[in-house]
């Protein structure tokens, strides 16, 4: 009876949608690399610099639209670095990407301890107002960047499926000797993939800062971003699969979070704790047994090479 409860409050979905939000952004920045056959697993970091980057711009005085726009600023130059090192330098993938998680997150911490070094509470925002105007019982208690997250799982589905654009991203990703053949530069598909998968995830890394929270706190992103990549290959590289993956697993999350709050809690906290990431494994392993992967995925490419 608890567990239909839990199910029938309204406020438990709303949860479940503030959850998935950055994961769905992270989700869509990770296909769209990988799509165009480039692992990027600089996703960690990059949401870590996105939320700092763009609080940091609100905190200076700036609209929190501005603070948006500067983490994905954020996000395109990080992924503009590993476009240089995995596409133009074709060095390992893997390396590349652990490098700038590395690297973003140093210089987050770095960047936040030069900025306060004497305060020990993080300084706050005023974050996104909820879309009281909306007139939706769950989405108008979100904020402007879940709305965005929702719009573009269309819109990049139309772009991957219905434009020349997306065509020749697919086309990389699959056969880049074809693609070259048909007069499409590999390395400026690729990169601009990159790039603009990258600033998404900046994105999401900022909905943490000035949607979710208020403030920037270190380990905040905790893992999204791994997630991310996982639910990516969970989603069979489809976005609107992509959505489906982002919301179960934020049911889950959310579910644990209800069941340790309710009296009917009798296991270890760290059992609920571990729920939404068993069965994510669970249905991970049961879908990408099946998945079809870009056929280019973490191969480097240098033009003229057969």
């Amino acid at each position: 009876m608890e567990f239909m409860d839990i199910l029938a409050n309204q406020a438990f979905w709303v949860a479940v949608l503030r959850i998935a939000t950055p994961l769905i952004l992270g989700t869509l920045g990770v296909l769209l690399c990988e799509r165009a056959g480039v692992l990027n697993l600089g996703i960690e970091g990059i949401m870590v610099a996105g939320a700092f980057a763009g609080w940091l711009a609100v905190y200076a005085g700036a609209p929190l639209v501005v603070g948006v726009l500067v983490a994905a600023l954020t996000g395109a130059v990080l992924g503009l670095l590993h476009a240089f090192l995995t596409v133009t330098l074709a060095l390992s993938q893997h390396v590349s990407g652990l490098g700038i998680t590395l690297l973003a997150t140093a210089l987050s911490y770095y960047g936040y301890r030069v900025s306060f070094p004497k305060v020990s509470t993080p300084p706050t925002i005023t974050p996104f107002a909820e879309m009281g105007w909306l007139g939706l019982p769950i989405l108008s208690q979100q904020t402007l960047l879940t709305l965005l997250a929702l719009l573009l799982v269309p819109l990049i589905s139309y772009v991957l499926y219905r434009t020349p654009v997306g065509l020749a991203l697919r086309m990389v990703g699959e056969n880049p000797q074809a693609a070259e053949g048909q007069g499409v530069s590999v390395a400026a598909v690729r990169t601009g993939a990159i790039v603009a998968g990258s600033a998404l995830m900046g994105v999401a890394g900022s909905f943490l800062t000035l949607s979710a929270f208020n403030a920037f706190f270190f380990n905040m992103v905790n893992g999204r971003g791994w997630i991310c990549v996982a639910l990516v290959v969970f989603a069979s590289w489809r976005p609107g699969k992509a959505l489906l993956g982002a919301l179960l697993f934020a049911f889950f999350d959310a579910l644990q979070l209800r069941l340790q709050q309710s009296g009917a809690a009798v296991l270890p906290y760290q059992m609920y704790l571990m729920l939404p990431y068993v069965l994510s494994i669970f249905a991970l392993v049961l879908v990408a047994r099946k998945a079809s992967y870009p056929q280019a995925l973490m191969k480097p490419y240098r033009k003229g090479e057969r």
